[in-house]
């Protein structure tokens, strides 16, 4: 598999959206373009291996709802992150993104790693109460207070050792490098009738000869209004 995996737009309207911009955030029934700041964290496992992850040109597009109630919410999301690995056990890794979607929850404001909040981040987005269901990029699911859904942005399918079919929501690479870039894919929730949040994350595993270990970058939160 290559390194590097794109996900595209769920469709043609919202790809040519993002190209050409968006309206202001104060105009009426316009979408409203949020753009949010890069990230980093680098961490070193205990055999010297140097895990370096980057989420760069990361943004959100707030859009009316098409349910015309308060209680939709419709967001497309794009970025990328990058990982880089340094010291002579690299291998390689996965790399799986995502964002966490929430309704009346606050999801913290820190960018970066877990900063020692009550609620794990790590077993919030492995799908800890109070987590719904899953979802995949592009569908809609229902939430209502206190709840949160996970997003993965990643469905790579690839035949299985019986020859049948098998997903993964994580990219894998080898080597010192890889990369995952995501445009105009779609979070929706309904059913939320307080306010909304969202906020991404990139988990990448290292696995070598004497470590395996998860090393993830949250982003900045942000309202879905």
């Amino acid at each position: 598999m290559n390194n590097n995996t794109i996900v595209r737009a769920a469709g043609i309207g919202c790809a040519t959206a993002i190209a050409i911009g968006f309206f202001s955030a104060g105009a009426a029934n316009a979408d409203t373009f949020v753009p949010l700041p890069d990230g980093s964290i680098t961490e070193t496992l205990v055999d010297g291996t140097v895990v370096t992850v980057t989420r760069t040109g990361e943004s959100a597009t707030i859009s009316p709802s098409m349910g015309a109630t308060p209680l939709h919410r419709n967001v497309w999301v794009s970025g990328k992150t990058r990982v880089e690995l340094s010291g002579p056990n690299a291998e390689g890794g996965r790399i799986e993104p995502g964002y966490i979607v929430a309704c009346q929850l606050t999801l913290g404001g820190e960018a970066g790693s877990d900063m020692g909040m009550s609620t794990s981040w790590e077993d919030l987005a492995a799908g800890a109460t109070p987590m719904s269901p899953s979802a995949g990029t592009g569908g809609s699911i229902t939430i209502g207070p206190g709840q949160a859904v996970n997003y993965s942005l990643l469905d790579l399918e690839k035949a299985d050792s019986f020859g049948g079919e098998s997903h993964s929501r994580m990219n894998e690479f080898t080597g010192n490098r890889g990369s995952v870039s995501w445009t105009g894919s779609t979070l929706g929730i309904s059913g939320c009738a307080g306010y909304a949040q969202a906020r991404s994350y990139v988990k990448v595993s290292v696995s070598t000869e004497s470590v395996s270990s998860r090393v993830t970058l949250w982003g900045q939160p942000f309202s879905m209004g």
